[in-house]
């Protein structure tokens, strides 16, 4: 594909999937460009994961070093219970058997690692800014993004491709283009707050904790940034989730209220953390509701295609988003190599990517990891225990997690090969 001297890939979205698509394109030496509304790249959300299915294809890119300086590389992850009693604990990345480790990342950093490794390696203009994508249109010998400056509101120069690829997230103007009559998101009846503290390392200083239920109260907790201060505190990522009735639309910028969650965890007093001060000492509360969309039948038509969170928005609660549009991008970039014709390479990506996609956003709903801390809050009516023993067996939750790591393919086993 990339020996026709043609147009080659428009990639609309500068987030993770379309920046590192842009990185694997390079790679093969298949010609591209991306597009990005905003007039300007900020750093957005707070902390997510890079399972090592995903930090293996970020390695092969060359950013491992680059994303250590600025990532915690998790050491375990581990479950309590809402008494802070500890359920299960095992290695992550490396230090469980991965060839790759697990990070633990502001979104931001992430961003902009790839971001300057795109820039470096492409060009300045790699990357173009203030372009919104209003529509996509296509036919046998090409296809062509339109754009509005998001500034001005602007009508802006049409782009010719080869192949567009919707990488522009959740609220996707390709996905709805191609899908304009979708429903609602659906929502799980739980809502989520997050938020960042400097702090003192907590456990082992690499520690993911999952602690709770959705009924009375679950946390996620982990670092995401070393010695912020120079005093050796870290910035500590922190997700609140309790079962909610209500909830308002989808947006990872959307300012959360403390009164609306922190009653649930003012108890949660324990040897080894203070939850209630380490929720008091964020600066800015973001709220998200936990929302998925159901698995499309098709993610290409002709010359079009998704991928990430436009593709597949699922439920945050295998640490696995991210990660999954990662996937996508490698396969992409295989598809479009082997292929001379773009629109028999896009049904193969999809061929590949849809129905794994697919498993992950239903497990996603139905058991992912922290599916151990619903089992024992079950098991013990929500009351605390003498010993986990008598209430799930050690070969029950190495089970559970298992599961999970075989359907979203990062069991060391697999990302070896």
């Amino acid at each position: 594909m990339s020996d026709r001297g043609f147009a080659g890939v428009a990639i609309v979205g500068a987030g993770i999937g379309g920046l590192v698509l842009a990185l694997e394109l390079h790679d093969a030496g298949i010609p591209c460009r991306v597009y990005e509304a905003v007039p300007e790249i900020r750093p957005l959300g707070v902390g997510i994961n890079i399972l090592p299915h995903a930090s293996r294809i970020l390695a092969r890119l060359g950013l491992t070093d680059d994303l250590a300086r600025v990532a915690v590389t998790t050491r375990e992850s581990v479950f309590f219970n809402r008494f802070g009693q500890l359920i299960h604990r095992e290695p992550s990345g490396r230090y469980a058997g991965h060839e790759h480790p697990q990070f633990s990342i502001h979104r931001g950093d992430l961003q902009q690692v790839l971001l300057d490794a795109v820039r470096d390696r492409l060009g300045a203009d790699a990357v173009r800014l203030d372009r919104r994508c209003t529509a996509v249109s296509q036919d046998e010998r090409g296809a062509r993004v339109h754009f509005r400056s998001s500034g001005t509101g602007a009508v802006l120069p049409d782009e010719p491709a080869e192949v567009v690829v919707g990488c522009d997230g959740i609220h996707s103007t390709v996905r709805a283009q191609l899908y304009p009559e979708e429903g609602e998101p659906r929502y799980a009846g739980v809502n989520m707050w997050r938020g960042v503290t400097v702090a003192p390392p907590i456990l082992s200083g690499a520690s993911m904790i999952r602690a709770g239920w959705l009924s009375h109260g679950k946390m996620v907790i982990y670092p995401i940034r070393q010695d912020v201060d120079g005093r050796g505190n870290q910035l500590i990522n922190w997700v609140a989730e309790l079962e909610t009735p209500r909830h308002r639309q989808r947006d990872w910028g959307r300012r959360g209220q403390f009164e609306d969650f922190v009653g649930a965890f003012e108890d949660w007093q324990f040897d080894w953390l203070d939850v209630p001060a380490l929720l008091r000492g964020t600066e800015e509360v973001l709220e998200y509701p936990m929302v998925d969309q159901d698995p499309l039948d098709r993610w290409t038509f002709g010359r079009v295609t998704l991928l990430g969170d436009a593709a597949h928005p699922m439920v945050p609660r295998g640490s696995n988003g991210a990660g999954q549009a990662i996937l996508d991008a490698w396969a992409l970039r295989r598809c479009l190599s082997a292929d001379d014709d773009p629109v028999r390479a896009l049904r193969a990506y999809e061929d590949e990517r849809l129905p794994a996609a697919a498993r992950v956003v239903y497990t996603n709903r139905s058991t992912p990891p922290d599916v151990i801390l619903r089992e024992v809050w079950e098991r013990t009516g929500d009351r605390p225990f003498e010993r986990v023993e008598d209430v799930i067996s050690p070969d029950e939750l190495v089970a559970i997690s298992r599961h999970y790591t075989e359907v979203t393919g990062y069991t060391p086993r697999r990302t070896t090969e």
